[in-house]
């Protein structure tokens, strides 16, 4: 009798999910062939054979006022996947990141005896550290990306393991800017700022005007100066579009891009980006940025109160100071924005440095992450999986 395919349900939150879990995926099937996945996932989830219950985009949603006013939306989603996990329940599932959606249903889904796997410590080293008893009593273990989280784990004597990050492992050590230039066709001496103000549809509600304002900004200083915007989505990349209109910028010389996030960074002199997971890539394309975000007010003030670190941008966090200014909330001006832009072009040897800093930080997160986490998650598996299944690394 054939065996049983091994089923995995899995749920990503927001496009950086999308992708962690897209390299998950890949690796997992590469060990275990007949494998199914289904859940909540993006594009490249799909493209991965993932089968997907709900849009992605309906879960990425930031900041207490916004989550909110989806409230009921997203509560309908988590109520749906727990009805049918636990009617049809998988052999394993993995939430990628998201904690706020995931963690609840991962309890509900450990308790009935499914393993349960949180892909991406939540951030409790930055803010709202109470949630690791949360963490503990809804997984059967953690992957975690950054090398100061496992002992914060291990501490509670929660499963954790170090996987390192994706990112580290597809991105070059080297600097790629002069082949980006060439694959966009653009000149080798002109000023090129890559513009990235988020992923999500409320990043772009709270941004997008600030992004184009300050590329005007920029343009005062260096009118022969090229801003490349790459969206993820039609949806953001229609609020962007929009954005330019309602700021009357169609003079702008902003160029859209679908997709081509990383070569879109590695063209550029510098980045303007919204705090996320952007912020790694950018570093880990060893380019100068400047980290920007905004939210609704309440939410800010929320959040600000939980927080422990003075700066919130992964490559600040991970260095353990500041490399890179960071401009949250009011301080976001067009003009702040535009003068840490207008500075890196200026002052080469700086640029220099920083991207010295993060190359250190790159070598220290390859670690090949796809395969350390299928092996972590394979050995969580009930062990009534058949061994025959496996087929070895």
């Amino acid at each position: 009798m054939t065996a049983k395919p091994v089923r995995i349900a899995m749920v990503a939150g927001e496009a950086s999910g999308d992708l962690l879990a897209s390299h998950l995926i890949q690796a997992l099937k590469a060990k275990l062939p007949d494998v199914v996945f289904y859940g909540v996932g993006g594009p490249k989830m799909e493209m991965q054979g993932f089968e997907s219950w709900h849009p992605l985009e309906k879960l990425a949603v930031r900041g207490y006022v916004e989550v909110l006013r989806h409230y009921r939306e997203i509560s309908g989603i988590r109520n749906d996947l727990k009805r049918r996990l636990l009617t049809d329940p998988p052999d394993i599932f993995i939430g990628v990141d998201a904690p706020d959606f995931n963690l609840a249903l991962e309890k509900t889904l450990k308790q009935r005896g499914i393993p349960s796997i949180h892909y991406v410590s939540p951030s409790i080293w930055a803010w709202r550290g109470k949630r690791i008893h949360t963490i503990g009593t809804s997984v059967s273990r953690v992957l975690a990306l950054f090398p100061f989280e496992p002992v914060l784990y291990e501490k509670q004597g929660i499963p954790v393991s170090y996987v390192g990050h994706p990112l580290a492992d597809m991105l070059p050590l080297e600097d790629g800017r002069a082949g980006a230039r060439e694959l966009l066709d653009l000149p080798a001496n002109q000023p090129v700022f890559a513009l990235l103000p988020g992923s999500r549809q409320s990043e772009l509600h709270y941004m997008a005007d600030t992004f184009i304002a300050t590329a005007r900004e920029v343009h005062k200083k260096l009118p022969n100066a090229l801003f490349l915007v790459p969206m993820v989505t039609r949806e953001t990349r229609l609020l962007f579009e929009t954005a330019i209109y309602r700021c009357n910028a169609r003079d702008l010389p902003i160029r859209m891009l679908f997709g081509h996030a990383h070569d879109a960074m590695m063209a550029s002199d510098a980045v303007l980006v919204a705090s996320g997971t952007a912020t790694l890539e950018a570093a880990l394309l060893k380019r100068p940025m400047a980290i920007v975000y905004r939210m609704a007010s309440f939410s800010y003030r929320m959040m600000r109160r939980m927080g422990y670190l003075p700066y919130v941008g992964l490559p600040n966090i991970l260095a353990g100071k500041f490399v890179v200014p960071e401009f949250i909330q009011n301080d976001a001006t067009p003009e702040n924005l535009a003068q840490a832009l207008l500075n890196y072009y200026a002052d080469k040897a700086t640029c220099s440095r920083i991207s010295e800093v993060f190359r250190e930080i790159h070598l220290q997160l390859k670690q090949n992450t796809a395969e350390k986490a299928a092996i972590a998650i394979l050995d969580s598996l009930p062990a009534a999986l058949p061994n025959d299944d496996l087929v070895a690394a």
